[in-house]
């Protein structure tokens, strides 16, 4: 695509979508961002407080008034999914949108020294979480005229990399699912596609990375133009793809 894309103003307008890890970061921007340009976005996340930030910023700005879901995706069960989606289904009816971003960076060390319990919570907040939200909202999705689905990838989760352990692992995994989806739900038009934000200045990064200046990271709402294009209709039979982000600004 394009990297000079500039979409326009109304390019959501409509629209339906559900966003992890809303509460800060890469979740909180693309949120916001998904709501400037027309959607009713639905914040679901671990922490009230910062996701009631994100619903003030985006109400305060006159765009649609998103709703709250609180939900720890570490300690979530099936029937927690199921009651989410359902009552995702009571609130709005459908989705058209679902941007899977909350993630767990947990310990970055040699695989001989993980824990099963640290090996378990990553893979339980980055894979089976994002699995079993995925299973209960594809007849949300089903719903939509143009539905898209996006997952959040890394560059270990293209090649892996020394120290990275459960998190290049969950991240190759997503990319295995992404992969697995667009196939399957081709025929329901549902597009699904993985985006890899690269740097970027957020909470993650900064634990990875302790010895960086965050300062020199672009920020996260200057990150938008990819995750806009691949949730709006401008990327309309585009699936199957892992697309980089890149700075706008």
């Amino acid at each position: 695509m394009d990297q000079h894309y500039s979409p326009r103003p109304d390019l959501l307008d409509g629209r339906t979508i559900l966003v992890t890890g809303a509460g800060d970061g890469l979740g909180r921007a693309a949120a916001e961002s998904f709501a400037a340009h027309g959607a009713t976005t639905l914040l679901v996340g671990r922490t009230l407080f910062r996701l009631e930030d994100t619903y003030d910023a985006i109400v305060s700005a006159g765009h649609p008034q998103p709703y709250i879901f609180q939900l720890d995706f570490a300690k979530a069960t099936e029937d927690d999914f199921k009651g989410l989606t359902g009552g995702i289904a009571q609130e709005v009816g459908h989705l058209d949108g679902l941007l899977h971003n909350a993630a767990h960076l947990g310990d970055l060390s040699p695989m001989e020294h993980f824990s099963l319990k640290q090996w378990e919570t990553t893979l339980q907040v980055n894979v089976t979480a994002q699995f079993l939200l995925t299973k209960y909202s594809i007849p949300l999705l089903k719903q939509s005229d143009d539905a898209s689905m996006i997952f959040t990838s890394s560059g270990v989760g293209k090649t892996g990399c020394a120290y990275w352990g459960a998190y290049a692992t969950s991240k190759f995994a997503n990319e295995g699912m992404a992969q697995i989806l667009a196939d399957e739900l081709e025929q329901d038009r549902i597009r699904v596609n993985t985006i890899d934000p690269g740097v970027a200045r957020t909470v993650m990064r900064a634990k990875a990375f302790p010895g960086e200046n965050p300062n020199s990271n672009p920020k996260p709402e200057n990150l938008m133009g990819v995750y806009l294009y691949l949730m709006g209709p401008d990327s309309s039979g585009v699936s199957g793809q892992r697309l980089d982000a890149w700075v706008d600004g």
